[in-house]
Order: C-alpha cells, then structure tokens, then sequence
C-alpha cells in the first residue's frame, strides 16, 4: 500500500443508527416533527431528564446533523435538519416495533386519539385525516399515480379555485399510525398552510395533535370530497 491508494466512500448506517439508539435522542426527534424550533430545556422538560443530559443528547444529534441549532442570547433552540430528515424519521418510526404505553388520564387518551386522528408531519398533515385525504383525491381524480403521485389537471383546478397556487412538489410520506402513505412534499405543506389560515384545522396546546372544526369538516368533505368520519372529535368553530 502506498500513500497513492485510492479510497471509496461508503455509507456508515450504524454510525445513523447509533444517533437514535436511545430513547431519549428518539423522543426527541419525535417531538421535533411538529417542524417547530425547540429549546433545549422544552426537550429536557419533555423527555424528563437533566438540562445537561439533554445538552449532551442534542449535540450528538446536531453533530450527526439530524439537528441545525441557533443561538439567541443565552437561549439554545433546535430543530429538525430539514424535511429529508423528517420524512426519514416518520418512515422509521412507522416501521418500529410497537410498544405498550399506560395511559393513565383523561387527557393522554384524548391525546393518543388526536396524534391517530390529525397531527403535524413536519410541515403537513398526517393521520388517518391525512390518509383519507389521500384516498379521497385519488378517488375525486384530483391525484394520479401512474408514475408516482402527480396533480391532474382537475386536481389542479380545485386546489386554484381553493385559492392555491400548487407546488409542483409531490411525494408521500409513510403513516406510522396509519401504516399507509399519505401526501407530502410542496403541495401537502400548501394545502395544510390553507387548512390552518381558513381555520379547518387549529393546533392544539402543546401537542403534535391538530384539531378538525365543523367549517374543515364541512370544506374538506365539498371541496375535496374526504368523508370524515362521525365518531371523529371536531372543535366548534368561534366567532
């Protein structure tokens, strides 16, 4: 051998892999899938550990650039590297092995039925709301996927007289409650930035989980065709 060989490059998977070999790395990267910026101490506070403990989690995570941070005096905020590495952990989490969780309140279990329901996906809607989405585009012929998901030209229609603009930009993202695909990409991010601004969808406090009023019910049953079902929880529209 000699100072000339050659090297290759290969991917180091377990080097990734070790990044989230931890419940706590884990969690939050979960947490950051809302697409919000965090503070390390709203992460230490989430996952139940010591502020130094989630300082040490989070630089390995932005060192493995899972995370970008910036600093704002002596406040440290975080978040997901971008919708690459969003779209990696909501795949990964949808094929992990499941485990039990004691529900121990009233409020977990209205939680866990929201995060099902309708939640963020980094910059888009997911949940059985986001599938049936997808399902119900596909059957109006909004959606085409010959080669892929593509916006037929009706498709493209209704979202302009929804008063859209459609990206061009159109993937799917894995559910990992669902185990099905559901919208992703530019468009997906458009239309849940329509649902929230036209109040069919408002977030809900401190929480992944958005909330369906009886307008979105009524806007995304006419204009896009999604049967909602009855037994799913709305919020009363105010004003």
């Amino acid at each position: 051998m000699t100072d000339t060989d050659a090297f290759s490059v290969e991917p180091d998977l377990a080097s990734l892999a070790a990044l989230l070999a931890d419940r706590t790395r884990a969690a939050f990267c979960l947490a950051l899938l809302d697409g919000r910026v965090w503070t390390a101490t709203e992460l230490a506070r989430l996952a139940g550990v010591a502020p130094s403990t989630a300082t040490s989690h989070l630089n390995r995570l932005v060192a493995g650039g899972l995370l970008t941070e910036e600093r704002r005096g002596r406040h440290r905020h975080v978040r997901l590297a971008g919708p690459g590495i969003a779209e990696m952990i909501e795949a990964l989490a949808a094929r992990a092995p499941r485990h039990r969780v004691a529900i121990r309140s009233l409020t977990a279990a209205r939680r866990h039925r929201g995060m099902s329901f309708a939640r963020v996906c980094y910059d888009h809607l997911g949940g059985s709301l986001a599938v049936s989405l997808t399902d119900a585009m596909t059957e109006q012929g909004f959606l085409d996927w010959e080669y892929g998901p593509t916006l037929t030209p009706s498709g493209t229609a209704r979202l302009t007289a929804l008063g859209l603009t459609p990206a061009p930009h159109l993937r799917t993202c894995l559910d990992w409650t669902e185990q099905r695909l559901h919208l992703a990409g530019a468009l997906a991010a458009d239309l849940y930035a329509h649902a929230l601004t036209e109040s069919w969808l408002v977030p809900a406090e401190g929480a992944r989980v958005v909330r369906l009023t009886d307008r979105g019910r009524e806007a995304f049953r006419r204009h896009l065709g999604v049967t909602v079902p009855t037994e799913a929880a709305t919020t009363k529209d105010s004003g």
